[in-house]
């Protein structure tokens, strides 16, 4: 019980850490300070896809799911077992995976353009001498 738990919640902070990878560059519009933590986000997330690492989040869902006595997950791991075939063709991965970087970098296209928004903002705002 506990351990499918664990499995749940592991799966929960899975999908979050993929939603937040593709649309938090969004969110730093908002609350700029946090692109630092969408840049580590996205540097992992793009290289557990590119080079295919092993991501800390699927190895604790393993384990929990080891525990509670069913089988892992495909040594394909999370997104062809949860998201690919499901949210999507399987036949059009490629095409996702380029939509979602180019949501990516649309996000950061959008930061740095509304950040010289806010500066040229706060200049005029600021009383001249």
């Amino acid at each position: 019980m506990v351990y499918r738990l664990i499995e749940s919640a592991t799966v929960f902070v899975h999908f979050s850490f993929i939603l937040y990878v593709v649309f938090g560059g969004f969110v730093a519009w908002k609350w700029r300070r946090t692109i630092a933590f969408h840049l580590v986000a996205v540097a992992w997330g793009a290289g557990s896809v590119l080079i295919g690492y092993d991501c800390p989040l699927t190895n604790l869902e393993n384990w929990a799911r080891r525990m509670a006595g069913i089988s892992e997950l495909p040594s394909t791991g999370f997104i062809s077992y949860y998201i690919a075939g499901v949210f999507y063709p399987v036949s059009i991965e490629a095409i996702v995976q380029g939509v979602a970087a180019a949501v990516v970098v649309g996000s950061w296209v959008g930061y740095v353009l509304l950040g010289r928004h806010v500066r040229s903002e706060s200049a005029r705002a600021q009383p001249r001498h």
